[in-house]
């Protein structure tokens, strides 16, 4: 972050994008910087930046980009690039929680090591990267945090029990938040896509826990198959980027934004629905 740099940005609005390297982080990264923001394209890792950069070079967006190491789950790494942020432009007007990843498995399965991973990135990672910000935005009086939850945050899926409860824990905090934050001219949205083309549910699929012998063999493979036929034919991820760039603008962004095929029509199931009825339909379903 060089000074002429940042003198010459010095009055655009900052955001603070985590988990940028790939799926919505990249695409909004572009979008944002695309609109004008200065973004801070963080990452665990800075040698996973490739991509984006050769996107935002193509874009003519790359001046706009600056990239800084940020593990979610190290409370010292999220210091440290906060710290760097405020340190050079004093101020970050939006902050998007996207670092992820999805845990896949039956729940009798799936290592305990596993489920604490899963809520350490997801839940905790977003908790903690949203305390280190929100004491700027305060002194600010004003910002804009959008949480990427996921309509698994409002309807849990067999086999995906630890991803559900890590978004289910984001959905409640995010609530929480929005409450504590209007009084300071903060405002806090959640995103909910479905199934979208990226790279969380390769990942997720191809570590799914199954042990040797498994009762839940069957029912397992069913759920791959429908997962696999998901991701497949999932809308692009571009539209949920196209979402925050949206969201970004607005002057009084609601609190929930479902995206992505049949999210809303899920969310009208679970709420006239009978619970049973809702179980049938998800088992047929899946096969």
């Amino acid at each position: 972050m060089n000074a002429e740099r940042l003198a010459a940005n010095e009055l655009d609005r900052v955001a603070l994008i985590t988990g940028a390297s790939s799926g919505f982080g990249l695409l909004s990264a572009l979008k944002l910087a695309g609109q004008g923001f200065v973004v801070i394209a963080t990452m665990r890792d800075l040698n996973s930046r490739g991509e984006l950069q050769r996107q935002a070079e193509e874009a003519g967006v790359l001046q706009r980009l600056h990239f800084v190491t940020l593990d979610v789950t190290s409370e010292t790494s999220i210091a440290a690039a906060v710290q760097k942020v405020s340190g050079s432009f004093g101020r970050i007007d939006l902050l998007v929680n996207n670092a992820g990843l999805a845990v896949g498995g039956f729940v009798e399965e799936v290592p305990m090591e596993r489920w604490r991973m899963q809520l350490e990135t997801n839940f905790f990672g977003l908790v903690t990267v949203t305390r280190a910000v929100l004491p700027l935005m305060r002194k600010q009086g004003s910002g804009m945090i959008i949480n990427v939850g996921s309509i698994s945050g409002l309807a849990g899926f067999p086999g995906y029990a630890p991803y559900a409860a890590s978004k289910f824990a984001v959905e409640g905090f995010s609530e929480s938040l929005r409450h504590e934050m209007l009084p300071f001219g903060i405002k806090v949205v959640l995103i909910e896509p479905g199934s979208f083309r990226t790279p969380i549910w390769g990942k997720g699929i191809a570590d799914m826990a199954q042990q040797p012998d498994s009762p839940y063999t069957a029912k397992l493979a069913a759920v791959l198959r429908y997962s696999q036929s998901a991701a497949e034919t999932a809308p692009d991820p571009q539209q949920v980027a196209d979402l925050i760039g949206r969201i970004s603008r607005m002057k009084a962004p609601r609190l929930r934004y479902p995206i992505g095929r049949g999210t809303r029509l899920l969310i009208l199931g679970k709420t006239l629905l009978p619970w049973k009825w809702l179980e049938r339909i998800i088992a047929r379903v899946l096969g």
